[in-house]
């Protein structure tokens, strides 16, 4: 049923507006989705949004990947030469 109404609805606007004017507006719509598509990669192409791009993919999305980062930071922070000088004793 929904095909035959969206078959219904385009036979109407095509006998309102006519097939010419139908041409032309989805020419200008394509025109303008690909000048939109340009602007979108010249913007995603800058290097700060890159920068922010990298950082965001880093950032964990579940409780898991979050302790697995902070275990692999903090076995990276715990290198030898930290770990052969005794600790301060107060």
């Amino acid at each position: 049923m929904r095909i035959l109404e969206i078959i219904v609805i385009a036979g109407i606007i095509l006998a309102l507006f006519g097939p010419k004017t139908l041409q032309s507006l989805s020419h200008r719509a394509g025109k303008t989705a690909g000048e939109a598509k340009n602007m979108k990669d010249k913007f995603m192409a800058h290097d700060d949004v890159a920068k922010m791009r990298d950082t965001l993919n880093k950032v964990p999305t579940s409780p898991r990947e979050a302790a697995q980062m902070l275990l692999s930071s903090n076995e990276k922070s715990a290198s030898p030469a930290a770990s052969a000088t005794p600790p301060r004793e107060h």
